[in-house]
């Protein structure tokens, strides 16, 4: 099953900027590309973003992951303003990011979310990669934050939910997560988007997290695309206060 995002590429500006790599450990092959700081400084301490990507973006070509988003965090003002260790990891095209049931029924899916269980192999690459980023980088660990489209959506709430009290704040683009695990996300500030004509991920899986969160808690914004189908990814990067907030979000 693919989440389609159209047939687009990504820009040869974000191929060149961003460092190809591969994380490897054990039975773990995950590629993954790096945005450093434009005066990056080993010595010093930067916030880090995890950046998720759709189901038509998985492979091995470590390349496709940047189609959607990259180019935000490569405007002049962007780099000025909000220097920060920026990552794209690139699931495998035999996994999913999140743990979640799915059928197809025509053109549009099926998803049942699941509020707990095992994680899946991309999700354990991605937490493995996450432990290292940490390991190997000085990063400020009270300005971790986490955002993903699609299935990178669904697989944001997951992540925030598996790393309690660790990522100060989060972006789902018509994405989605089992109401039950909203209790442990209130430690994250999010943003959710997604349009309300989506034929692929349903409206109503955001609508439902969002009153979740809200019902435990959380600080969270919640943004409707009025006639939006799925591709609501292009309305949300589009956002002029997106990385303003994203940075301005700090764990206490």
């Amino acid at each position: 099953m693919v989440l389609v995002s159209c047939g687009s590429k990504p820009s040869k500006e974000s191929i060149e900027a961003y460092q190809a790599k591969v994380f490897e450990r054990g039975d773990i092959s995950l590629p993954y590309r790096i945005l450093l700081p434009k005066e990056f400084d080993p010595q010093k301490s930067y916030p880090l973003v995890l950046v998720l990507h759709g189901a038509g973006e998985r492979g091995l070509d470590n390349e496709a992951q940047l189609t959607h988003g990259s180019s935000v965090f490569l405007e002049p003002e962007n780099r000025e303003k909000f220097p920060a260790i920026v990552v794209f990891p690139q699931c495998p095209e035999e996994s999913y990011w999140a743990n979640v049931d799915r059928q197809r029924k025509l053109m549009t899916f099926n998803f049942t979310f699941q509020p707990a269980g095992e994680a899946t192999p991309a999700m354990k690459s991605l937490q493995a990669l996450f432990d290292e980023l940490l390991q190997n980088h000085k990063i400020d660990r009270s300005r971790i934050y986490v955002g993903g489209l699609s299935m990178g959506g669904m697989g944001t709430f997951e992540f925030v939910r598996r790393n309690p009290g660790t990522i100060a704040a989060a972006f789902a683009i018509c994405g989605g997560a089992h109401p039950d695990t909203a209790a442990n996300l209130t430690d994250t500030k999010w943003w959710v988007f997604h349009g309300d004509a989506d034929m692929v991920v349903d409206y109503e899986h955001s609508v439902e997290i969002v009153n979740a969160l809200k019902e435990q808690g959380a600080e969270v914004q919640f943004t409707t695309y009025e006639g939006v189908n799925h591709n609501s990814w292009e309305n949300a990067f589009a956002e002029p206060d997106l990385l303003p907030w994203l940075f301005s979000n700090q764990l206490k």
